[in-house]
């Protein structure tokens, strides 16, 4: 059965391309800085590591390669209407640290790659604006070492609350700015 082009990957593969290219960024961090880059108004070009990761000297990931593949799937999903956007992150029976671990260092990496999409002051609703105020303080949190039923379901909406600020940011700095050029 093929693979459905909005489908992410598999975090192993991912990790395994990322040791394999020697970057120096986790799954997670490296997923938050494209997710952060398309949302920001960056192309999905097939060379985004370098632009994600502001080092002109890494490779393009080859064609259908993981990173490829995240690259394609992100994108679709951040322009699929049916909001069917994902985050890559450990599997839900991963230990609790690791796994909002992995969705701080999203934060971190999204907010990097929209930076450097958006630039300094992109048009933002005051929803927008105050989402991305929030993923800079989720970026800025450590994970717990350990936790109970409790923490599983503030994570849980955590990661809820990362989803849909993305898309909502990727509404204002991509689809907004495709509307009004349609507009004009």
């Amino acid at each position: 059965m093929p693979v459905s082009k909005s489908a992410l990957p598999d975090p192993s593969e991912v990790d395994a391309e990322i040791r394999r290219l020697a970057l120096a960024s986790p799954a997670s961090e490296l997923h938050g800085g494209l997710c952060g880059w398309l949302a920001g108004g960056g192309a999905p070009v097939r060379e985004w590591p370098a632009r994600v990761l502001v080092d002109d000297t890494l490779p393009t990931p080859a064609e259908d390669s993981p990173l490829d593949r995240l690259r394609t799937a992100s994108a679709a999903q951040l322009e699929d209407r049916s909001f069917d956007f994902a985050l890559l992150l450990p599997a839900a029976d991963a230990p609790l640290v690791e796994r909002s671990g992995a969705l701080f260092d999203w934060c971190r990496g999204f907010l990097g790659g929209f930076g450097l999409a958006a630039g300094a002051n992109p048009k933002l609703s005051e929803e927008s604006s105050e989402a991305l105020g929030d993923l800079a303080k989720l970026a800025g949190a450590q994970a717990q070492d350990d936790g109970d039923e409790e923490d599983e379901a503030a994570l849980a909406e955590i990661e809820e609350f990362v989803r849909v600020a993305t898309l909502l940011l990727h509404g204002d700095c991509v689809l907004a700015a495709r509307h009004r050029q349609s507009l004009n």
